[in-house]
């Protein structure tokens, strides 16, 4: 399936779902046309462009939670834990301090089950 949308099919939809419209902002955005040009070429309507444009560009400002410390803090960080992600997508994480021949065994059970 290719990348590249007829401006021209989706301007002429009752309705647009949002990767249409994000694929018309691109187009319009590559073009380094005006948006009444952009528009005007294309056949869209620009204020539908543009109130898409608003709509799409529209980012939720942040949420802070607040967090109280409770004790001390160690100045010495622990070492990260460590991710594997395996070829199928499946993901095991080991804690902070796994040992070394610990996971030696892990690998070796992950390849003995592989060549199965």
């Amino acid at each position: 399936m290719s990348n590249v949308i007829d401006v021209r099919d989706v301007a002429s939809r009752r309705y647009w779902r949002e990767g249409d419209a994000r694929a018309v902002v691109a187009a319009w955005r590559a073009s380094g046309d005006s948006l009444s040009a952009f528009a005007r070429h294309h056949g869209v309507q620009r204020g539908r462009l543009a109130r898409w444009i608003r709509r799409l560009e529209t980012v939720a400002p942040p949420h802070f939670y607040p967090v109280r410390l409770t004790g001390a803090v160690d100045p010495q960080p622990l070492p990260a834990a460590i991710e594997i992600e395996l070829p199928s997508g499946e993901r095991i994480r080991l804690p902070r301090g796994f040992d070394a021949d610990d996971l030696r065994r892990v690998f070796a059970v992950l390849e003995a089950s592989a060549s199965c």
